[in-house]
């Protein structure tokens, strides 16, 4: 469990650096808030990746995550659009990682079976 709060705290932490990269062009102090945005991320995901989760997994689930919802919040704090095709390539994106993650999740079963 502590996993997954250390990969949702990388997320988190990726989507506040992406969006405070894109404030940053007109704040520039805010440019110290997207590396520490992103050094915490990339630290965190380290720590994902220290306690065993596969890496396809971890930063599937991190890429995605990060990318859905930086486009919600980009939506929203920033009034960036948000159409279907928007929705549907985000639906692509997390199929995908779902994919991947049942793959990995089969795998690992078969490797423990035999």
């Amino acid at each position: 469990m502590r996993t997954w709060l250390l990969l949702a705290g990388a997320v988190l932490c990726e989507v506040f650096g992406s969006l405070s990269l894109k404030l940053a062009l007109e704040h520039r102090w805010l440019y110290a808030v997207v590396v520490v945005g992103y050094t915490s991320s990339f630290a965190l995901l380290a720590m994902v990746l220290r306690r065993g989760m596969p890496l396809g997994v971890a930063y599937g689930i991190w890429g995605a995550s990060g990318v859905a919802l930086t486009a919600v919040l980009s939506a929203l704090v920033l009034g960036e659009p948000f159409t279907a095709l928007v929705v549907l390539g985000l639906g692509l994106i997390v199929g995908g990682v779902l994919t991947v993650e049942l793959g990995s999740e089969r795998a690992r079963r078969a490797r423990e079976a035999d």
